[in-house]
Protein backbone atom coordinates (compact mmCIF):
# COMPACT_ATOMS: atom_id res chain seq x y z
CA UNK A 1 0.00 0.00 0.00
CA UNK A 2 1.45 3.50 -1.22
CA UNK A 3 2.29 5.65 2.04
CA UNK A 4 0.40 9.08 2.52
CA UNK A 5 3.85 10.79 2.01
CA UNK A 6 4.81 8.54 -1.40
CA UNK A 7 1.51 9.54 -2.87
CA UNK A 8 2.13 13.64 -1.89
CA UNK A 9 5.09 13.35 -3.94
CA UNK A 10 4.07 11.56 -6.30
CA UNK A 11 0.44 14.02 -7.40
CA UNK A 12 3.06 16.39 -6.65
CA UNK A 13 5.39 15.69 -9.26
CA UNK A 14 2.73 15.06 -11.62
CA UNK A 15 1.10 18.13 -10.87
CA UNK A 16 3.97 20.34 -12.03
CA UNK A 17 4.34 18.78 -14.96
CA UNK A 18 0.83 20.08 -16.25
CA UNK A 19 1.89 23.70 -16.48
CA UNK A 20 4.49 22.88 -18.94
CA UNK A 21 2.75 19.91 -20.86
CA UNK A 22 0.10 22.87 -21.28
CA UNK A 23 2.07 24.82 -22.14
CA UNK A 24 3.83 23.17 -24.85
CA UNK A 25 0.68 21.95 -26.25
CA UNK A 26 -1.28 25.36 -26.25
CA UNK A 27 1.92 26.73 -28.44
CA UNK A 28 2.25 23.84 -30.57
CA UNK A 29 -1.90 23.99 -31.63
CA UNK A 30 -1.40 27.74 -32.12
CA UNK A 31 1.33 27.18 -34.49
CA UNK A 32 -0.68 24.90 -36.96
CA UNK A 33 -4.16 26.85 -36.51
CA UNK A 34 -1.91 30.03 -37.86
CA UNK A 35 -0.84 27.76 -41.00
CA UNK A 36 -3.87 26.16 -41.35
CA UNK A 37 -7.71 26.98 -41.08
CA UNK A 38 -9.20 24.24 -39.26
CA UNK A 39 -11.86 22.09 -40.22
CA UNK A 40 -14.80 24.10 -41.31
CA UNK A 41 -16.91 23.14 -44.20
CA UNK A 42 -20.30 23.36 -45.68
CA UNK A 43 -22.87 21.50 -44.09
CA UNK A 44 -26.20 21.15 -41.75
CA UNK A 45 -24.65 24.04 -38.86
CA UNK A 46 -26.24 27.46 -37.80
CA UNK A 47 -23.35 29.93 -38.48
CA UNK A 48 -22.60 31.30 -41.48
CA UNK A 49 -19.66 30.56 -43.62
CA UNK A 50 -19.26 32.04 -47.14
CA UNK A 51 -21.88 32.85 -49.96
CA UNK A 52 -21.52 31.31 -53.48
CA UNK A 53 -23.09 31.15 -56.85
CA UNK A 54 -26.50 28.83 -57.41
CA UNK A 55 -25.57 25.49 -59.06
CA UNK A 56 -27.49 23.26 -60.80
CA UNK A 57 -28.87 20.37 -58.27
CA UNK A 58 -29.74 23.73 -55.43
CA UNK A 59 -33.23 23.80 -54.17
CA UNK A 60 -34.68 27.00 -54.43
CA UNK A 61 -34.96 26.91 -50.76
CA UNK A 62 -31.27 27.45 -50.43
CA UNK A 63 -31.29 30.78 -52.46
CA UNK A 64 -30.54 33.83 -50.18
CA UNK A 65 -32.94 36.29 -51.84
CA UNK A 66 -31.20 39.38 -50.08
CA UNK A 67 -27.86 39.12 -51.45
CA UNK A 68 -29.14 37.73 -54.57
CA UNK A 69 -31.05 40.77 -55.14
CA UNK A 70 -27.61 43.20 -55.28
CA UNK A 71 -27.34 41.71 -58.85
CA UNK A 72 -27.75 39.19 -61.79
CA UNK A 73 -26.56 35.94 -60.13
CA UNK A 74 -28.49 34.35 -57.73
CA UNK A 75 -26.65 33.32 -54.52
CA UNK A 76 -26.49 30.43 -51.58
CA UNK A 77 -26.17 31.07 -48.57
CA UNK A 78 -23.44 28.32 -47.28
CA UNK A 79 -23.88 27.24 -43.21
CA UNK A 80 -20.61 25.63 -41.40
CA UNK A 81 -20.41 22.37 -40.66
CA UNK A 82 -20.83 21.76 -37.03
CA UNK A 83 -21.61 17.90 -36.58
CA UNK A 84 -19.18 17.51 -33.21
CA UNK A 85 -17.62 14.21 -33.32
CA UNK A 86 -16.49 12.11 -30.79
CA UNK A 87 -12.77 11.63 -30.67
CA UNK A 88 -10.97 9.10 -28.24
CA UNK A 89 -7.33 9.11 -27.90
CA UNK A 90 -4.58 6.53 -26.73
CA UNK A 91 -1.17 8.09 -25.38
CA UNK A 92 1.30 4.82 -24.56
CA UNK A 93 2.49 6.00 -20.92
CA UNK A 94 4.14 2.88 -20.68
CA UNK A 95 8.14 2.85 -19.21
CA UNK A 96 9.73 2.12 -22.58
CA UNK A 97 8.20 5.52 -23.93
CA UNK A 98 10.13 7.31 -21.52
CA UNK A 99 13.89 6.63 -23.57
CA UNK A 100 15.47 9.22 -25.04
CA UNK A 101 19.11 8.39 -27.00
CA UNK A 102 20.36 12.32 -26.25
CA UNK A 103 19.72 15.33 -23.22
CA UNK A 104 18.66 17.34 -26.39
CA UNK A 105 15.72 15.01 -27.45
CA UNK A 106 12.82 14.90 -26.28
CA UNK A 107 11.78 11.13 -24.87
CA UNK A 108 9.09 9.67 -26.66
CA UNK A 109 6.39 10.29 -23.87
CA UNK A 110 6.98 13.44 -23.69
CA UNK A 111 6.29 14.02 -27.21
CA UNK A 112 4.00 11.47 -27.58
CA UNK A 113 1.85 13.69 -24.82
CA UNK A 114 1.73 16.99 -26.30
CA UNK A 115 1.29 15.67 -29.74
CA UNK A 116 -2.07 14.02 -28.06
CA UNK A 117 -2.65 17.10 -26.00
CA UNK A 118 -2.17 19.47 -28.93
CA UNK A 119 -4.62 17.56 -30.93
CA UNK A 120 -7.14 17.71 -28.40
CA UNK A 121 -6.86 20.82 -28.06
CA UNK A 122 -6.98 21.45 -31.71
CA UNK A 123 -10.48 19.12 -32.14
CA UNK A 124 -12.52 20.73 -28.75
CA UNK A 125 -11.80 24.49 -30.00
CA UNK A 126 -13.10 22.81 -33.17
CA UNK A 127 -16.61 21.80 -31.58
CA UNK A 128 -15.78 18.69 -31.67
CA UNK A 129 -15.79 16.01 -27.89
CA UNK A 130 -12.65 14.35 -27.09
CA UNK A 131 -11.63 11.97 -24.76
CA UNK A 132 -10.04 8.92 -23.94
CA UNK A 133 -10.24 5.27 -24.60
CA UNK A 134 -11.67 3.50 -21.94
CA UNK A 135 -13.93 4.65 -19.20
CA UNK A 136 -11.81 6.68 -17.48
CA UNK A 137 -12.49 10.00 -19.44
CA UNK A 138 -15.23 9.91 -21.59
CA UNK A 139 -15.41 12.52 -24.70
CA UNK A 140 -16.30 16.03 -23.93
CA UNK A 141 -16.17 19.88 -25.03
CA UNK A 142 -14.91 22.81 -23.20
CA UNK A 143 -11.23 23.85 -21.54
CA UNK A 144 -12.20 21.93 -18.25
CA UNK A 145 -11.63 18.71 -20.92
CA UNK A 146 -8.10 19.87 -21.62
CA UNK A 147 -7.26 20.10 -18.10
CA UNK A 148 -8.57 16.54 -17.41
CA UNK A 149 -6.78 15.03 -20.34
CA UNK A 150 -3.73 17.07 -19.61
CA UNK A 151 -3.58 15.51 -15.76
CA UNK A 152 -3.97 12.28 -17.07
CA UNK A 153 -1.38 12.91 -19.98
CA UNK A 154 0.89 13.45 -16.72
CA UNK A 155 0.68 9.48 -15.56
CA UNK A 156 3.51 7.27 -15.98
CA UNK A 157 2.73 3.54 -16.33
CA UNK A 158 4.84 0.79 -14.50
CA UNK A 159 4.77 -1.92 -16.79
CA UNK A 160 7.37 -1.20 -19.94
CA UNK A 161 5.00 -2.10 -22.22
CA UNK A 162 1.56 -0.67 -22.32
CA UNK A 163 -1.19 -2.09 -24.29
CA UNK A 164 -3.64 0.02 -26.10
CA UNK A 165 -6.67 1.21 -24.23
CA UNK A 166 -10.41 -0.60 -26.46
CA UNK A 167 -12.71 -0.80 -23.79
CA UNK A 168 -16.13 1.70 -24.41
CA UNK A 169 -15.61 2.28 -27.82
CA UNK A 170 -18.38 4.66 -29.12
CA UNK A 171 -19.63 3.50 -32.54
CA UNK A 172 -18.61 5.28 -35.84
CA UNK A 173 -16.39 7.93 -33.67
CA UNK A 174 -13.08 8.26 -34.48
CA UNK A 175 -9.82 7.37 -32.57
CA UNK A 176 -6.05 8.12 -32.60
CA UNK A 177 -3.12 6.16 -31.17
CA UNK A 178 0.05 7.92 -30.33
CA UNK A 179 2.73 5.08 -29.29
CA UNK A 180 6.40 3.56 -29.99
CA UNK A 181 4.30 0.03 -30.37
CA UNK A 182 6.97 -1.97 -29.44
CA UNK A 183 5.02 -4.22 -27.17
CA UNK A 184 2.92 -7.07 -28.02
CA UNK A 185 1.57 -6.97 -31.36
CA UNK A 186 -1.71 -8.84 -30.52
CA UNK A 187 -2.39 -6.28 -28.41
CA UNK A 188 -2.46 -3.63 -31.26
CA UNK A 189 -4.33 -6.04 -33.24
CA UNK A 190 -7.29 -6.67 -30.76
CA UNK A 191 -7.90 -3.20 -30.26
CA UNK A 192 -8.15 -2.37 -34.11
CA UNK A 193 -10.15 -5.20 -34.60
CA UNK A 194 -12.89 -4.22 -32.27
CA UNK A 195 -12.31 -0.67 -33.62
CA UNK A 196 -13.10 -1.81 -36.64
CA UNK A 197 -16.15 -4.10 -35.37
CA UNK A 198 -17.31 -0.85 -34.01
CA UNK A 199 -17.06 1.10 -37.11
CA UNK A 200 -14.34 3.62 -35.58
CA UNK A 201 -11.89 4.81 -37.74
CA UNK A 202 -8.65 6.66 -36.64
CA UNK A 203 -4.74 7.64 -37.02
CA UNK A 204 -2.37 5.27 -35.86
CA UNK A 205 1.11 7.52 -35.22
CA UNK A 206 4.59 5.83 -34.51
CA UNK A 207 6.48 7.60 -32.97
CA UNK A 208 10.58 6.41 -32.56
CA UNK A 209 13.73 7.82 -31.47
CA UNK A 210 16.15 8.29 -33.83
CA UNK A 211 18.56 5.26 -32.14
CA UNK A 212 15.65 3.03 -32.63
CA UNK A 213 15.97 3.34 -36.13
CA UNK A 214 19.81 3.76 -36.93
CA UNK A 215 21.15 1.19 -33.96
CA UNK A 216 23.98 3.08 -33.47
CA UNK A 217 25.91 0.70 -30.65
CA UNK A 218 28.99 -1.23 -31.41
CA UNK A 219 30.92 -3.05 -29.07
CA UNK A 220 30.64 -4.36 -25.35
CA UNK A 221 26.43 -2.91 -24.33
CA UNK A 222 24.08 -3.84 -22.10
CA UNK A 223 20.66 -3.47 -23.27
CA UNK A 224 18.02 -2.79 -20.29
CA UNK A 225 14.43 -2.07 -20.48
CA UNK A 226 13.20 1.51 -19.15
CA UNK A 227 10.98 -0.51 -16.63
CA UNK A 228 14.06 -2.64 -15.64
CA UNK A 229 12.23 -5.98 -16.57
CA UNK A 230 14.26 -7.08 -19.21
CA UNK A 231 18.34 -6.91 -20.06
CA UNK A 232 20.31 -8.23 -22.09
CA UNK A 233 24.18 -7.97 -22.47
CA UNK A 234 26.51 -8.51 -25.81
CA UNK A 235 29.85 -8.04 -26.38
CA UNK A 236 29.40 -7.28 -30.42
CA UNK A 237 26.26 -5.24 -30.38
CA UNK A 238 27.13 -4.36 -33.84
CA UNK A 239 25.90 -8.05 -34.84
CA UNK A 240 22.86 -7.77 -33.72
CA UNK A 241 22.05 -4.50 -35.92
CA UNK A 242 21.11 -6.71 -39.17
CA UNK A 243 18.51 -9.24 -37.16
CA UNK A 244 17.28 -5.73 -35.01
CA UNK A 245 16.29 -4.17 -38.12
CA UNK A 246 14.88 -6.82 -39.60
CA UNK A 247 12.46 -6.97 -36.61
CA UNK A 248 11.57 -3.42 -36.51
CA UNK A 249 11.03 -3.23 -40.43
CA UNK A 250 8.56 -6.14 -40.15
CA UNK A 251 6.88 -4.18 -37.15
CA UNK A 252 6.11 -1.44 -39.34
CA UNK A 253 4.62 -3.29 -42.20
CA UNK A 254 2.55 -5.53 -39.88
CA UNK A 255 1.21 -1.80 -38.02
CA UNK A 256 0.66 -0.34 -42.12
CA UNK A 257 -1.38 -3.88 -42.85
CA UNK A 258 -3.36 -3.74 -39.86
CA UNK A 259 -4.43 -0.33 -40.52
CA UNK A 260 -5.26 -0.83 -43.80
CA UNK A 261 -7.43 -3.57 -43.07
CA UNK A 262 -9.25 -1.52 -40.03
CA UNK A 263 -9.76 1.68 -42.35
CA UNK A 264 -7.45 3.76 -39.93
CA UNK A 265 -3.90 5.89 -41.73
CA UNK A 266 -0.62 4.74 -40.53
CA UNK A 267 2.19 7.58 -39.68
CA UNK A 268 5.71 7.46 -38.45
CA UNK A 269 7.50 10.36 -36.47
CA UNK A 270 10.69 10.94 -35.02
CA UNK A 271 11.62 12.55 -31.85
CA UNK A 272 14.42 14.47 -33.85
CA UNK A 273 11.87 16.47 -36.20
CA UNK A 274 9.93 19.16 -34.62
CA UNK A 275 6.82 18.45 -33.20
CA UNK A 276 4.89 20.66 -35.46
CA UNK A 277 5.45 18.06 -38.08
CA UNK A 278 3.93 15.45 -36.18
CA UNK A 279 0.51 17.49 -35.31
CA UNK A 280 0.41 18.81 -38.64
CA UNK A 281 -0.22 15.35 -39.98
CA UNK A 282 -2.48 13.73 -37.50
CA UNK A 283 -4.56 17.10 -37.75
CA UNK A 284 -4.85 16.41 -41.37
CA UNK A 285 -5.12 12.59 -41.43
CA UNK A 286 -8.50 13.26 -39.20
CA UNK A 287 -9.46 15.23 -41.71
CA UNK A 288 -8.82 12.65 -44.50
CA UNK A 289 -5.50 13.75 -45.71
CA UNK A 290 -1.98 11.80 -45.92
CA UNK A 291 1.86 11.36 -46.17
CA UNK A 292 4.42 11.47 -43.47
CA UNK A 293 4.49 13.02 -40.26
Amino acid sequence: MTSPLALREKAETQAARLPALLARAEQLAGAVLLGDHGRRRAGMGDDFWQYRPAQLGDSLRMIDHRRSAMGDVQFVREREWQIAQSVMLWVDQGAAMRFASGDALPTKAERARVLGLAVAILLIRGGERVGLTGTRLPPRRGNPQILRLAEMFSEDAEDDYAPPEHRAMIPHARAVFISDFMGDIADVRTALTKAADRGVRGVLLHVLDPAEEAFPFRGRTVFQSMGGTIEHETLKASELKDRYLERLAARKAELQHLCSVAGWQYGLHHTETPAQAGLLWLWRALDGGAGRA
